[in-house]
């Protein structure tokens, strides 16, 4: 008897700006199938939803004039396993600290960060992380424009650098300041196709 294959969780994108193409591309080389989601009927029977890097004001002003904000909130917080990853993690947060004044996120994730909080594009860099439960060598992690976490609440730190948080987890959503989607390495991806699947 062959052994049962493990389900394809459907894993949605965010895909309203910014880099979402090449965590699509990394999802579905983790096994998942894929969907973008740019308008609230996008969200149906998804396992998971990715929110990529891109400019948060602008994701999450697009996301209210579609009317996709409130029913991602809503799908987020009845656990729906989200992946954020750079300005994801900034329309998640609870506390914007130099956000627009205007600016209305999701509010779900009980962090408060400072965004570009790394520098500009021009202070953009790598460095090397060590990520609680993925084991062997640690992870690149690319800084590009990247929030700065500078309060967490009830959340659990899964990787630091140079003390400060940069990947902490909350239930089923896990939030990155840096851009796993743009190394060669898909542990983070397959870890949350695992997720996403469960």
């Amino acid at each position: 008897m062959r052994p049962a294959r493990a389900r394809r969780p459907l894993i949605g994108v965010l895909a309203m700006q910014g880099a979402f193409a090449e965590h699509v591309r990394a999802l579905e080389k983790s096994g998942a199938r894929t969907r973008l989601v740019r308008a609230p009927e996008d969200l149906e029977g998804l396992d998971g939803i990715v929110l990529p890097g891109g400019e948060s004001t602008t994701m999450t002003m697009l996301m209210e004039r579609t009317g996709l904000l409130k029913p991602l909130r809503r799908a987020i917080s009845h656990g729906l396993a989200t992946l954020a990853t750079c300005a994801g993690m900034i329309v998640l947060a609870r506390d914007v600290v130099d956000g627009m004044a205007d600016q209305h996120g999701l509010g779900l994730l009980d962090i408060g960060v400072r965004r570009n909080g790394y520098g500009r594009q021009v202070d953009s860099f790598e460095a090397a992380l060590d990520i609680t439960g993925l084991g062997g060598k640690s992870f690149p992690g690319v800084f590009i424009r990247a929030p700065l976490v500078e309060s967490t609440g009830s959340v659990e730190v899964i990787a630091r650098h140079n003390g400060d948080a940069v990947a902490v987890r909350q239930g089923r959503i896990v939030a990155l300041c840096f851009h796993p989607e743009l190394t060669g390495d898909l542990r983070l991806h397959r870890e949350f196709v695992k997720l996403a699947a469960s």
